[in-house]
């Protein structure tokens, strides 16, 4: 997937011209996280985790320390409260790292250069903690643990289509056997959109993607994206009153 470039009349922004140095570093840091934590079965000079059911019971430990449980998350305690925080950076696998930071490579540095830093750390974590909290709410008797930046990059992808919806991006789709083809950007988050809310109806709260998460944030991310970075519009000179003339 491709990101070019296309001029949308908006105005300059606090980052524009900048290296997305936000989006260079959370995709750093998703990756460190990951490959010193027990999910992305590297062995450095040993198996510190152990192997077989051992590994598993790390990773399992691992994720409900770190992880977000809706129902202990719920319960208000001050470690659960910050537990949102902490999921945004881990990652249960290798396929589900490389597909968060696929989309947030590709969008983010656009909305980045637009928010400018500082606010796009914020608006990050920010919608991140916000959608796993609508997940939790949607499923406040599950038990099960639920990590990943997917919220966090859903709501990058909103504000992506808010801010530059004519942006051509090279999309690859199955069902069109995987040909690289050029779409408008709206074209082709709209459509992932769409996908993530028919499985969301199909989320029960038990294991597995939490597509809820990825439909809120992607709402979150538009909405903000919508009610703070609105174009402003030009206007022409005031019209003269009586007995005045044009300048």
């Amino acid at each position: 997937m491709d990101g070019t470039d296309r001029a949308d009349a908006a105005p300059r922004s606090p980052g524009a011209g900048a290296r997305p140095l936000v989006t260079y570093g959370l995709i750093g840091c998703c990756c460190l996280v990951f490959v010193t934590g027990p999910a992305c079965g590297l062995s450095f000079g040993g198996h510190p985790y152990g192997t077989g059911r051992a590994l598993e019971a790390a990773q399992a430990a691992y994720f409900q320390r770190w992880g977000v449980v809706p129902r202990a998350l719920l319960s208000g305690g001050a470690r659960p409260l910050l537990a949102p925080l902490t999921a945004l950076f881990l990652h249960g696998n290798w396929l589900h790292l490389l597909g968060n930071l696929l989309f947030l490579g590709v969008f983010g540095g656009r909305v980045e250069q637009r928010m400018g830093p500082v606010r796009f750390a914020l608006f990050y974590l920010g919608t991140g903690y916000a959608a796993m909290c609508c997940y939790a709410l949607a499923h406040p008797g599950s038990g099960e643990t639920l990590v990943g930046a997917s919220g966090a990059v859903s709501a990058v992808l909103g504000a992506f289509l808010r801010l530059s919806p004519h942006t051509r991006v090279t999309s690859l789709f199955p069902f069109l056997l995987f040909l690289p083809l050029r779409f408008p950007a709206w074209v082709v988050l709209l459509f992932w959109l769409a996908l993530q809310w028919l499985a969301a109806r199909q989320d029960s709260g038990g294991p597995g993607v939490a597509h809820l998460a990825h439909v809120a944030g992607f709402t979150l991310g538009f909405l903000h994206t919508w009610l703070c970075y609105r174009r402003a519009r030009v206007t022409g000179p005031t019209p003269a009153r009586e007995g005045e003339t044009q300048p």
